[in-house]
């Protein structure tokens, strides 16, 4: 082989050698990168991500706890989900989610799943809720009910379909049902407190798990009644009337006031958050919750809620830390 030969064939090797260094220091790099949590999917992402899913009545102060964390923390990302309280245990039981809305306490078979995939919890109280009947702004001739009239229009098996079968007076007007569906926890919290069981209703009406289609109904159905947390109707309050309810001591009507004090008996009821034991060993996840504590009353507030001594918040802090 001629000198001249050689000197290329020499120059071919070095440049495969060249290509095959920068492949292997490219990987290198692209290794690092994510293990660091450069990367775009993947594990490295779960660090900057809180994860909220459950009750569509906590679902507004949580989503405005959200959005203020991120204006000092843009870098956290917190999707909130609206799946209702049941649909957000069945989540958060099995490690699905960092925290779960919800509406009412969690339930003992809830509990044991949890316990059974080994999540450990911590339940916090975030706000008082005043349940609350709507009507078509049309409707004029209701104004009050008592918890048995509404039992009467509520109750399993009823046939109660026309204003004058609750009561003579009224006119004689079709009545139709709007409502949460049966993974709400605002369901069960209704049916047991007017029907005096949990999850025992009549099942031909209207269920969905948006508030915001239950108003979109009412308002849109001159007929129409309906319920949800306290927070749509003030919302809302343009488009519908809410109902005063007699518990026994006579009609009062929900507001921020007779939340507060507990005389809207027996539809004021606490929200709650529940976190994973196991996500609050994330710094994130544990700033974010003080933050919560530190900023529910005035949130809950302003969507439409009542908010809880701000005692209660510190000994919750206290508790935590």
């Amino acid at each position: 082989m001629s000198q001249g030969a050689l000197n290329n064939v020499q120059k071919t090797e070095q440049r495969k050698l060249s290509k095959l260094a920068l492949t292997l220091i490219s990987v290198l790099i692209v290794a690092i990168i994510a293990a660091c949590g450069g990367g775009e999917s993947g594990s490295g992402n779960e660090s900057t991500e809180i994860t909220i899913d459950g009750s569509s009545t906590v679902f507004p102060i949580s989503q405005a706890v959200a959005e203020e964390f991120r204006r000092d923390h843009p870098e956290v990302q917190i999707p909130v989900g609206i799946s209702g309280t049941g649909g957000g245990f069945k989540r958060f039981v099995t490690g699905e989610t960092d925290i779960s809305d919800a509406s009412r306490p969690i339930k003992e078979s809830e509990a044991a799943l949890a316990a059974k995939n080994g999540i450990e919890y911590t339940e916090i109280t975030v706000a008082y809720d005043g349940l609350s009947i709507v009507l078509n702004r049309a409707n004029d001739f209701v104004t009050c009910l008592t918890i048995d009239e509404l039992k009467s229009i509520w109750e399993p098996n009823s046939s109660v379909s026309n204003w004058n079968q609750v009561r003579s007076s009224f006119p004689d007007k079709p009545l139709r049902l709007y409502g949460p569906d049966t993974d709400s926890g605002t369901f069960d919290y209704f049916t047991a407190e007017v029907n005096g069981e949990e999850d025992a209703s009549r099942s031909d009406y209207t269920a969905s798990s948006d508030d915001n289609v239950l108003v979109q109904g009412v308002s849109g159905d001159q007929g129409a009644m309906g319920y949800f947390g306290f927070a749509y109707y003030t919302e809302n309050a343009s488009l519908l009337n809410v109902l005063s309810v007699d518990g026994g001591a006579g009609c009062v009507e929900p507001s921020v006031q007779t939340i507060n004090d507990g005389s809207y008996n027996p539809l004021s009821r606490e929200m709650y958050i529940y976190v994973n034991n196991a996500s609050l060993e994330r710094p994130e996840v544990r700033d974010f919750i003080e933050f919560y504590l530190n900023n529910a009353g005035e949130l809950a507030e302003e969507v439409g809620y009542v908010g809880l001594p701000q005692a209660d918040y510190q000994a919750q802090i206290d508790a935590l830390n």
